[in-house]
C-alpha cells in the first residue's frame, strides 16, 4: 500500500494510516514522506509494515553513515538529519508526558545536543555466537557480523578489531575506553558533562542534597560544594566504595536499596534545613514506595533524571499533586537511536 507518514512513534517507527483508518508502523520512515509499504502483520487496531520505497522523501532524510544500518538492530535514526532527530525526540518527550502523565502544562526547554552525533560511545557490548561477532540483527534472527560501529569511538572500534582477531568463546563482550570498575558510567562523555551543567542550573544551593541512585557520586561530588550536607544512596557496593574514597567531611554514602534507606534519610538532619532530592533511577523508574516517601517528606525541590519518558511520565503523574513541574530538558545521550535522557525540575507546591 501507499502511505503518508504523519508521526514518529517512540522507538523510531514512522506512523501512517491505511484507507480504513488502521495505524501502520513502518521503520526507517519520516513524517511528511509518502512511501510504498508491504504489510507484514495486521491486528484489529494497528499493522506493521516494511518500507519498500520512498515515493516522496522528507527534506530531513539523509544518507546513513553506517553500512549496516537497517540490518543491525542498534540504530533507528541514521536516515534522519541530526537537527530533525532532536526535534522529533523533543516532541516525543512532550507527547509522552502529556498523554501518560496527564500533564496539561509541560514547560519544554531546548534539547541538549550531543557534541558528537557519531563516534560518541565510550562503551559497547557485542555478542559472539557460532563464530559471528557483532550486534543483534534488526529482524531478531540472531547476531549480525559487525566489523566497525560508527557511533562508537575510535578507541572502542580498535578494541573491537582486536577482539575479532582472536578465538572467542560464545558469549557477550564489553569493550570500553576505560577499565571496567563494576559500576555504571555514562556512555556519552560529552552529554554527561552537559547533563551535569543542566542539573547544576536547576538546583538551589544550600541545605542538604540527597542523591538517590547516586552511583559512584557523579552528581553528588560535582555539586557538593553548594550544600552543607550531601547524602548519596546506591545499592551497588562497588560504586559506593568508589564514592566514599573521595568523600568530603560533609558527605556520606549509604549502600542499600533507595526505597528502604530514603525514609530515614529524609526524616533526619537539622530541623528547618532545606532539602533537594536528586533522582536518577534505572529505566523502570522510581518505585511506588520511593514516590510515597517523597510525597510524605515533601522536600522543597526534586530534580529527576530519566532515561525512559514513559516511566518518567508515570512518576510525574504521581507527584503532580504536591509538586509543580518547572522545566523539562531533553538530553541526547544516544544520537542515531531512539534513546533520550530527560532532566526535570520539580518545586513543592506552597
Amino acid at each position: 500500500m501507499q502511505l503518508t507518514i504523519h508521526d514518529l512513534a517512540f522507538g523510531g517507527d514512522g506512523v501512517g494510516r491505511s484507507d480504513d483508518g488502521v495505524a501502520v508502523f513502518v521503520p526507517y520512515t519520516i513524517p511528511g514522506e509518502t512511501v510504498e509499504v508491504e504489510v507484514l502483520r495486521r491486528k484489529k487496531k494497528f499493522a506493521r509494515g516494511r518500507l519498500v520505497s520512498v515515493v516522496t522523501p522528507s527534506p530531513d532524510r539523509v544518507r546513513p553513515e553506517c553500512r549496516y544500518f537497517g540490518k543491525c538492530g542498534g540504530c533507528t535514526y541514521q536516515h534522519i538529519s541530526y537537527e530533525a532527530q532532536l526535534r522529533f525526540k523533543t516532541g516525543q518527550v512532550e507527547q509522552t508526558l502529556r498523554r501518560l502523565g496527564r500533564l496539561d502544562d509541560v514547560p519544554m526547554r531546548p534539547a541538549v545536543a550531543s557534541p558528537k552525533p557519531y563516534g560518541y560511545r565510550n562503551r559497547i557490548r557485542v555478542h559472539h555466537v557460532n563464530g559471528v561477532t557483532g550486534f543483534y540483527s534488526a529482524d531478531g534472527r540472531g547476531v549480525m557480523d559487525i566489523a566497525e560501529c560508527p557511533i562508537a569511538s575510535g578507541e572502542v572500534n580498535g578494541r573491537l578489531l582486536e577482539l575479532r582477531s582472536r578465538p572467542l568463546a560464545d558469549g557477550d563482550y564489553t569493550l570500553s575506553e576505560r577499565r571496567e570498575t563494576g559500576f555504571f558510567h555514562q556512555t556519552n562523555d560529552g552529554v554527561a558533562a552537559a547533563m551535569l551543567e543542566v542539573v547544576a542550573g536547576l538546583i538551589t544551593s544550600g541545605g542538604r542534597l540527597v542523591d538517590a541512585y547516586c552511583g559512584a557520586g557523579f552528581f553528588a561530588q560535582a555539586l557538593r560544594e553548594r550544600y552543607e550536607e550531601v547524602v548519596g544512596i546506591e545499592e551497588n557496593e562497588f560504586a559506593v566504595a568508589h564514592a566514599r574514597a573521595s568523600a568530603k567531611p560533609h558527605e556520606r554514602y549509604i549502600a542499600g536499596d533507595v526505597a528502604e534507606a530514603l525514609p530515614a534519610v529524609l526524616s533526619s538532619g537539622k530541623p528547618g534545613r532545606r532539602t533537594t532530592v536528586l533522582l536518577d533511577p534505572p529505566a523502570a523508574g522510581a518505585t511506588a514506595r520511593v514516590l510515597d516517601t517523597l510525597l510524605a517528606a515533601a522536600p522543597e525541590e526534586i530534580v529527576y533524571i530519566s532515561c525512559d519518558p514513559a516511566t518518567l511520565a508515570r512518576d510525574l503523574g504521581a507527584l503532580k499533586s504536591a509538586y509543580r513541574l518547572e522545566s523539562v530538558t531533553p538530553m541526547d545521550m544516544f544520537p542515531q537511536t531512539a534513546g533520550i535522557e530527560v532532566a526535570v525540575s520539580l518545586k513543592r507546591r506552597v
